[in-house]
């Protein structure tokens, strides 16, 4: 599985979008810098996809997203290929028997297919809008992960150098 994690939050960029000619666009905009951070891992062969939405980036995080994962499968051996941060390296990170910890080369992140996860959820519910309160962030982020099927995630990161591993 590829694991990452990405932050969602009530400060936005406005993207482009479609109008009638000749009339302007309004998209709202706002700059608060509230977050919560999504912690998935997903498996590109048979588009698995376990996800996570807790509000820090940090090794005690990454600890509960480790135990949550490692209780989802619990008849699995899971190599699980994460990026170099701080957290996913740190001292104090639990070790779970049936989860092993790889990494990618830095500066890399073209190697974690689930980065295109997080660019697509992007997409389907984060684009020009302002989001009133944090909690409303959650729950459209939660909805968009829960839309998000075996077949969109296979598609989305089942790149060949990885499906030649599996075959």
């Amino acid at each position: 599985m590829f694991q990452d994690e990405a932050g969602f939050g009530r400060i936005n960029k406005p993207k482009q979008c479609w109008c009638r000619k000749g009339v302007r666009p309004s998209v709202p905009c706002h700059h608060i810098r509230e977050y919560r951070y999504a912690f998935g891992a997903v498996d590109p062969a048979n588009g698995d996809g376990f996800f996570l939405v807790l509000p820090r980036c940090n090794t005690v995080c990454m600890n509960v997203f480790l135990e949550q994962l490692s209780k989802a499968y619990p008849d699995d051996y899971i190599v699980l290929v994460c990026d170099g941060a701080a957290w996913h390296k740190s001292g104090t990170l639990k070790s779970f028997p049936n989860i092993e910890l790889m990494f990618i080369p830095p500066y890399t992140p073209e190697m974690n297919p689930i980065e295109q996860i997080w660019k697509e959820l992007r997409a389907r519910g984060f684009h020009n809008e302002a989001f009133q309160t944090l909690e409303k962030v959650v729950d459209r982020l939660c909805d968009s992960i829960c839309d998000l099927t075996s077949e969109t995630i296979r598609s989305i990161t089942a790149r060949d150098w990885i499906v030649k591993c599996f075959n």
